[in-house]
């Protein structure tokens, strides 16, 4: 009797666990950056920001369709890499992730969107700024930064109209997106006036530009704009105090805008004259910024970079319009995200027809005693 008894107990609890685990259901949210090669503190800066929103997206008990949620955040290394970018969109694909934050170089980024796309997974950056991200109108892609329009344009105006700067050479490192950024300084330049005396390339693996700026000293520009990231732009640096250049201004968009330019460059003087832009406000002027970064300093100390508040804000505007939707089906909850009024951490976040952010706000920034501070 005492045997039957705890076998129907036990019958029972099992009966009860099993009902508990099908009313649970995980919801994974794919994170792809590059975890690996030199712009892994970008990438682990990236996932962070996905990892903080599916911890907090787990204390809230959510359910949707009747089933409490489980999040798991999925992240993936695609190494700044055009093929590898596109396999792991595949991947995820077939794992039948739910969604999909990423990537951060628009190179993996707008070959990637066409296998999102294919697979009807919805795919939003917070980091990759080429306009040719959301050129193609894939329904599936949204961006909630500023793209390099606003960036490039924004340094040209700066460079013209507060530093009343006459003449600039252009050095790209021929990504997709340091070469669009600069082709939008460049023409924004010259229809300000401005002078572009040099164009010169490089690639986003090389750390030697001293036969590159050599050749941009002896036209002897007021600034030198590069279009790429901060480990080619940290050396670069370095390289112009070699050669003396340390009074040029030395300009870039987002992919240089980061606490480790200082440390890549070695604390150069050329930093004394750095300008760089972002996408988006400062953290201090972001609605929800400062309490943010403190929540994440406290995880993940000495990480943070540039993309993190909008790889999380990116996260919860999925978990927003699925809850919206009640249901975690792609199909189902694509038309909401295109609806969205979300109050983030960054902004409040809504979309323009063209999948692009609404009222996209930039920030210049330099680096006075090394240190990376906004510009009023």
């Amino acid at each position: 009797m005492q045997l039957q008894l705890k076998l129907t107990v036990a019958a029972a609890l099992m009966a009860a666990f099993g009902m508990a685990s099908a009313q649970e259901q995980v919801v994974k949210i794919g994170s792809v950056a590059p975890m690996s090669g030199g712009q892994a503190h970008y990438g682990k800066d990236n996932a962070n920001g996905v990892i903080m929103a599916v911890e907090a997206l787990n204390k809230q008990g959510i359910t949707i369709g009747g089933k409490k949620i489980k999040w798991e955040a999925q992240v993936e290394d695609d190494a700044a890499d055009p093929k590898q970018g596109t396999a792991v969109a595949q991947k995820l694909c077939d794992m039948k992730v739910n969604g999909v934050v990423g990537h951060l170089n628009s190179g993996t980024t707008i070959p990637a969107s066409k296998v999102y796309h294919d697979c009807g997974i919805p795919m939003i950056t917070g980091a990759a700024t080429n306009p040719d991200v959301t050129k193609p109108g894939y329904a599936e892609i949204f961006r909630i930064i500023a793209n390099d329009s606003s960036l490039g344009a924004g340094l040209a105006h700066y460079a013209h109209d507060k530093l009343k700067l006459k003449s600039v050479a252009v050095i790209d490192d021929r990504t997709a997106y340091g070469q669009g950024l600069a082709d939008i300084f460049a023409d924004t330049a010259k229809k300000l006036g401005m002078q572009v005396v040099d164009r010169q390339f490089t690639t986003d693996k090389a750390t030697d530009f001293m036969a590159i700026l050599t050749a941009i000293k002896g036209k002897k520009p007021d600034a030198i704009f590069f279009g790429g990231m901060d480990p080619q732009g940290g050396p670069m640096l370095r390289q112009m105090d070699q050669l003396g250049m340390s009074g040029t201004y030395y300009f870039g968009g987002d992919g240089i805008c980061t606490v480790k330019l200082a440390e890549l460059a070695n604390n150069a003087k050329s930093l004394a004259k750095t300008v760089c832009a972002e996408g988006g406000t400062s953290l201090q002027k972001m609605p929800g910024g400062v309490a943010w970064k403190k929540d994440y300093d406290a995880k993940f100390p000495g990480q943070f970079q540039i993309y993190s508040p909008y790889t999380y804000d990116a996260t919860m505007l999925i978990a927003d319009a699925m809850k919206r939707a009640n249901s975690v089906d792609p199909k189902v909850y694509l038309p909401e995200l295109m609806k969205s009024d979300y109050k983030g951490v960054t902004a409040t976040i809504a979309f323009e027809p063209n999948h692009e952010i609404k009222n996209p706000a930039i920030t210049l920034s330099s680096y006075p005693g090394g240190k990376k501070t906004p510009l009023d």
